[in-house]
């Protein structure tokens, strides 16, 4: 299914630009010392030489520039030409653990359960085959750009395969880019609750960078209840030089908050619809200053969540079920109209 798949396939595609930035970026390496104009500008053909051979080996270099360390064994050139291994499942096991144990930001990120695919090695190497095609040019500045919309397609095409399940990890792009417009998140703290595959600061990135502001300038939060989501999240924010605060570990935003003490400057989020909750285990929290919501819909458990993490002059931008905005059931209307009378 969709549902099993995509997690492997997202996985090998994030290999493949990440192998080809890697293998590219000794040819940027190369350039910087013939530019006169660069701070690595070495005159002397010799001296230049053996140097570049130092500085291609030194993962400094590759940091500076935000490209992922990948080991040897783990390149994708080297685990394609093991395609046909019968092994080749634990071998790309191990080579996401190698990047993994190489790079702090991708600990616990990359897909690593190969070894578990219901499908035979053969399938595997074919699938490795058909990604290899995928040519991500380093040296072009939109090369990153390039790799987000391939990974938002697959991420869209996941989502139509799976229909109304993929909510959990994917919200539509025009849903997206709606609320970013609306709340023009320029800088500051940007929060998503319910994360899914990050796509709402990501969207909020480019906003930023559109109206001339600089990566960095806001700071993301996020949480994701599953662990498999929030994997997908991580990469897509990691891939784009993106940082994050996505907490200590997956977890329910209701009983296991990984933000407790956050006040967000802005807040989007695509909550799932109408969902049961375990509405006992926090009945008390201060969070629910309108009213405790009713355990069978959560709508409300959202909303009074979002508000307790806005700043003073905090924003959000919710989606919500169009009867949230109408229900009378289980006090709902009661919490609606004391939210709506201490605004």
């Amino acid at each position: 299914s969709a549902a099993e798949y995509k997690y492997p396939v997202l996985g090998l595609v994030f290999l493949k630009y990440v192998s080809d930035v890697f293998e590219a970026q000794a040819d940027v390496i190369r350039a910087k010392a013939v530019d006169p104009s660069s701070d690595h500008y070495v005159e002397d053909p010799e001296l230049r030489q053996e140097l570049v051979a130092e500085w291609t080996q030194d993962r400094s270099f590759y940091e500076a520039d935000n490209v992922f360390w990948i080991p040897e064994d783990s390149r994708y050139s080297r685990l394609l030409a093991q395609g046909k291994s019968p092994n080749i499942a634990n071998i790309l096991d191990t080579a996401m653990a190698a990047i993994e144990a190489e790079n702090p930001k991708l600990r616990g990120v990359l897909y690593r359960d190969f070894g578990r695919l219901a499908i035979d090695a053969g399938r595997i190497g074919d699938l490795l085959a058909i990604i290899g095609k995928m040519k991500f040019n380093a040296t072009e500045h939109g090369s990153r750009d390039v790799f987000g919309e391939v990974y938002e397609y697959f991420l869209g095409n996941f989502a139509l395969e799976e229909g109304q399940k993929a909510g959990q990890f994917y919200t539509p792009r025009s849903v997206v880019q709606t609320l970013v417009e609306v709340l023009a998140p320029f800088e500051g703290r940007i929060y998503d609750p319910c994360c899914g595959s990050g796509g709402m600061f990501v969207f909020s990135e480019r906003f930023i960078e559109v109206h001339g502001g600089q990566k960095g300038q806001a700071v993301i939060y996020g949480q994701e209840m599953t662990a498999t989501t929030r994997k997908l999240a991580c990469m897509n924010l990691a891939i784009r030089g993106i940082d994050y605060d996505m907490g200590r570990e997956y977890g329910d935003t209701f009983t296991n908050d990984q933000h407790p003490d956050l006040r967000a400057d802005y807040i989007l989020a695509n909550p799932p619809f109408n969902m049961e909750w375990d509405a006992k285990a926090v009945a008390q929290d201060r969070r629910w200053a309108y009213g405790v919501p009713p355990a069978k819909n959560a709508n409300y458990a959202w909303l009074q969540h979002i508000v307790s993490k806005l700043s003073t002059n905090g924003r959000a931008g919710v989606v919500l079920a169009n009867g949230s905005m109408s229900s009378n059931q289980s006090g709902e209307g009661v919490i609606r109209q004391a939210m709506l009378k201490a605004d």
